[in-house]
């Protein structure tokens, strides 16, 4: 086994605070089987109680169910065992590892967001404990990546077995900018301009937690606040289908338009899937520069330096001042804009980035 999985495992353990007693889940696919022996060591070593299960994200199986009850015309619940066993559980570490990224590319969007919808609840209950979301790199990723397998794999842990304390300590200085912020404006060339208020709600120092790998500084825009329009000029890659050039406008909060040169009916479905699919949960902004290659992959290109990403649904709790609106919805599909060049990001009117470079950082142009 490459010695970098049991790095990998005893971070993943970390990041959940695994300790004594802890009954702990574990979401992954066959493909990434390393991953998660290593993830059952570290969990006897530590005396926590493993139990590892298939993924409901993609693969065969989940198509096969899929696809046979869009046929059969059944109306998805939310499952009581699997949120049973979601309710059990201490914390959870959900591994994302392909054997076929284009599995559910068949898959009807609207029985995928039907589907997703039903089970919100458990992923609202989840998002309750301790959890982390991460990567095993395989073939099929790497692949979707252009890659060679070595070099995906390198990309993979360079990514995620790094210096989260230094990480930590650079992102801190946008943290710090946001903090106390009430607009946040972002420019990217001539087709995207918009504004939102963030005023009250809380930015979030992302390293080696929740995603590994982390490298990014969130909130959550005021729902109401976002106008303006914005042009995800890199992919968004949803259910086994590349979305392209999604461009989206927002008046009071809410998408009153919107378009993509590829599979625009897919996003009008995930737009469709409830009242806050529309509005804006997330604004982030990507800071980790050892993910310097786009991999069709979110976990970690919303991560990447001299970018930013926007997703509409649900907002995160943590994000969420007291007395603030928090938006919700069945969906949080995250998409990026590039901001290497001819562009800036702009707090209560003073420029914080521009063209990739933070005002903190040598280079910087106000």
């Amino acid at each position: 086994m490459d010695p970098r999985v049991r790095e990998h495992a005893q971070l993943i353990a970390d990041a959940v605070d695994l300790a004594a007693g802890d009954e702990f889940l574990i979401k992954s696919e066959p493909p990434a089987d390393d991953l998660v022996t290593a993830l059952y060591e570290v969990a006897g070593e530590r005396g926590a109680h493993p139990l590892a299960i298939r993924t409901n994200r993609s693969g065969r199986a989940m198509r096969a169910y899929l696809n046979a009850a869009d046929e059969s015309g059944v109306e998805f619940e939310t499952p009581a065992h699997q949120r049973a066993l979601v309710e059990a559980a201490d914390c959870h570490a959900i591994i994302r590892g392909h054997e076929n990224v284009t599995e559910l590319g068949d898959v009807d969007p609207d029985v995928n967001s039907a589907y997703e919808k039903a089970h919100g609840p458990i992923l609202e209950e989840r998002l309750g404990h301790r959890w982390t979301l991460t990567q095993h790199p395989t073939t099929a990723n790497a692949q979707l990546a252009e890659m060679s397998i070595e070099a995906y794999e390198n990309f993979v842990y360079d990514a995620i077995l790094k210096d989260w304390d230094e990480q930590a300590e650079f992102q801190a200085q946008l943290v710090e900018i946001l903090d106390d912020a009430e607009e946040v404006r972002i420019v990217s060339g001539a087709s995207t301009d918009v504004t939102m208020s963030i005023a009250g709600n809380h930015a979030i120092n992302d390293t080696d937690s929740h995603n590994l790998p982390g490298g990014e500084v969130f909130t959550a825009p005021v729902p109401e606040s976002v106008s303006g329009e914005v042009h995800f000029d890199k992919p968004v890659y949803r259910r086994g289908r590349e979305i392209t050039d999604v461009r989206l406008t927002f008046e009071n909060g809410e998408v009153v338009s919107h378009e993509a040169e590829k599979n625009e009916d897919l996003l009008t479905t995930i737009l469709d899937t409830d009242a806050g699919a529309r509005r804006l949960g997330e604004l982030g902004i990507g800071m980790n520069r050892d993910i310097d290659h786009f991999s069709y992959n979110m976990l970690f290109d919303e991560k990447m330096g001299d970018t930013v990403h926007m997703a509409v649904g649900r907002a995160y709790d943590d994000n969420v001042g007291e007395g603030n609106e928090q938006n919700q919805s069945a969906q949080h599909v995250d998409m990026i804009v590039d901001m290497s060049g001819d562009s800036r990001i702009e707090v209560d009117g003073e420029v914080v980035q521009r063209d990739g470079t933070f005002r903190f950082e040598d280079g910087f142009e106000g």
